[in-house]
């Protein structure tokens, strides 16, 4: 029998890792949370006699000896109880004589005595409750895991046509759940080519888009995002869009970032530029009170600081501008070459102040839209603009849904996503039992 530790980040990557190594045949026969990450035990030709006598728990082991010892002197007490209730009964009922060991005594009813309180359990370590809870946790993962194996496997048999569209979805980038609704509605046609239009389709009536363009319905709008994702680029561009197109007289431009260097610099000159006014906003000063002067224009752009989600500062920011007397139209930046976890993390950070929608960025750098699409669509965010370059304001566009899923095809990976990857995807899906496939 050939044994290996395997060490990673989690168990899924762990999980990869024995198959790698040792192939689909090997057995899991242990995991331990360490410093960093998680500890796979795995085993090729395992046997269960193979495995050492499992460590017995002391502690356990007292417990239950002390509670053994309880029953036995109860089951005592009872017997003894039983058998003097016994004897009274039979001189009162069977006519039996009294002796003179045994003088005649008037039968009082006595309560029966209380049970004891039971004694407290022993205090157990909060340790032992987190070991325990963290192998739990371990074993639902590879059990998640070989399911979605499992699955995915027998798709690939019962329908061959299916799991192809489910390839192609994956190329492109789409969630496990948007992929399962897309499948879900083109289950009755046949025909491969016109089931991938129809998928196609369906997916770009799934996109939302604004009705009215929000520079023309006008009012404040912020941009919002963490760090990196081109929030003052796209406030440049669409600044320059309004001045080029109804002038420069009825909009402002407001800066609340004092922590990047140079930020307000940037926002000045473009305000000199434009010929737009510039207002800074500094930390723990009133948003209402600098706005106040602003409301004669017909559009206002803020500019916001690209914050940590733990950092107070940003929920100060949030909690500003989703201010009653705000009135502010907020719209999340996102950079389409950001992971889905940094997307997914940005949504849940920013959502606090109530989002309008979302804004794509940096189009011409991405190798995948599925990801974003995934999270507008799945979140219900209208998208506001698209921007595909650093040209003022050439690179900024108004999004057309046909459009955009057929750039997302047209950036699609090449290579076909690996059997990992797919059972990776299943496995994912039965992490909530509403997503499940079949």
């Amino acid at each position: 029998m050939q044994v290996k530790r395997f060490f990673a980040a989690d168990m899924r990557q762990a999980m990869k890792l024995v198959r790698d190594e040792l192939g689909a045949d090997a057995a899991i026969i242990g995991n331990r949370r360490i410093a960093g990450g998680v500890e796979l035990t795995a085993a090729l030709d395992y046997t269960p006699q193979a495995l050492a006598p499992r460590v017995p728990n002391m502690e356990l082991e007292d417990e239950l000896r002390k509670t053994a010892s309880r029953i036995v002197s109860a089951q005592a007490e009872l017997s003894m109880r039983g058998d003097s209730d016994a004897t009274t009964n039979r001189q009162l009922f069977a006519g039996l004589p009294l002796t003179a060991a045994e003088p005649l005594v008037e039968p009082t009813f006595k309560e029966p005595p209380r049970p004891a309180a039971p004694a407290p359990a022993a205090a157990v370590d909060q340790r032992v409750f987190d070991s325990m809870r963290f192998e739990l946790n371990g074993l639902r993962e590879l059990l998640e895991v070989q399911l979605g194996s499992l699955a995915w496997t027998q798709l690939q048999g019962s329908k061959p046509q299916q799991a192809n569209l489910w390839r192609r979805l994956q190329r492109i980038g789409l969630s496990g759940p948007l992929s399962r609704d897309l499948l879900a509605l083109t289950t009755e046609i046949e025909e491969p080519r016109q089931a991938w239009r129809m998928l196609l389709a369906h997916l770009a009536r799934m996109i939302v888009t604004p009705e009215i363009e929000p520079l023309e319905e006008g009012g404040v709008i912020a941009m919002v995002g963490p760090a990196g994702m081109g929030k003052t680029t796209t406030l440049a561009k669409l600044a320059a869009r309004y001045v080029l197109k109804y002038g420069a007289q009825n909009i402002a431009l407001v800066s609340m970032d004092s922590y990047r260097i140079g930020a307000q610099e940037q926002l000045k000159t473009l305000g000199r530029i434009l010929n737009v006014p510039v207002t800074h906003v500094d930390p723990g000063q009133s948003l209402a009170n600098a706005l106040d002067p602003l409301l004669r224009k017909r559009v206002v752009l803020i500019d916001t600081a690209g914050l940590q989600a733990s950092d107070p500062a940003l929920r100060m920011q949030l909690e500003s501008l989703a201010g009653r007397g705000i009135k502010s139209k907020n719209y999340l930046v996102l950079a389409t070459t950001s992971q889905k976890q940094v997307l997914t993390a940005a949504y849940h950070s920013y959502k606090r102040c109530g989002l309008a929608g979302c804004i794509l960025t940096k189009l011409d750098e991405t190798a995948s839209l599925g990801e974003v699409l995934s999270l507008a669509i799945s979140h219900e965010l209208p998208v506001a603009y698209l921007t595909d370059g650093p040209r003022i304001p050439d690179d900024l566009h108004l999004p057309r849904r046909h459009q955009l899923v057929s750039r997302a095809v047209s950036v699609q990976m090449q290579d076909e996503p690996s059997e990992e990857a797919m059972a990776d995807m299943f496995a994912d899906l039965y992490q909530n039992p509403a997503k499940r496939v079949g």
